[in-house]
């Protein structure tokens, strides 16, 4: 089940989102993702966020969180991934936001096959000044979408690009 965030979340989600970057992000010092532990813990109430709740333990498994239609974040927990639960929180936001916007480490190869096969799409590249690593800045538009189904607009015939991967991610998987 899919809710609001509540404020007695806070430390299930803390440490969700501590253990799954570690995990994730394992090019990035653990050190790193603990020295900003507390400015995530005090942002997250302000943002907007969506827990996954299972329903018979009432644990939650993951949660997603926004600022506007930028995704600050997917996190599951790590015994629960790969159940469907980050495409779920996905799902729900999607029906109420038009766009989405996210950054994804280029080394991040598997968010950035799941956000791909969402139908995110590479609009740009950076270098996270706190890491120092490279990231993609990935979009998803609904209207494009629905464009592209039709036939017609961005992503149609003529603007291939929305329908392959981007070469950058192929490299990665080699």
């Amino acid at each position: 089940m899919i809710r609001a965030f509540q404020s007695g979340d806070l430390d299930t989600v803390m440490q969700i989102w501590l253990d799954t970057n570690i995990q994730a992000h394992d090019f990035i010092s653990e050190k790193h993702w603990g020295d900003h532990l507390e400015t995530v813990k005090s942002s997250l109430p302000k943002a907007e966020v969506y827990v996954y709740e299972e329903r018979n333990t009432n644990q939650i498994e993951g949660f997603i969180g926004l600022v506007g239609d930028y995704i600050a974040g997917i996190f599951v927990r790590d015994g629960a991934q790969s159940k469907g639960i980050g495409k779920q929180l996905l799902d729900y936001v999607k029906k109420f936001k038009s766009n989405l916007t996210l950054n994804v480490y280029q080394k991040n190869v598997r968010a950035m096959r799941f956000y791909q096969r969402e139908a995110f799409v590479l609009k740009s590249e950076s270098t996270d000044e706190s890491t120092k690593e490279k990231e993609f800045v990935m979009v998803w538009e609904r209207y494009s979408i629905l464009a592209e189904k039709a036939g017609k607009g961005k992503g149609a015939e003529n603007d291939k690009s929305d329908k392959r991967p981007c070469n950058l991610c192929v490299q990665q998987r080699g």
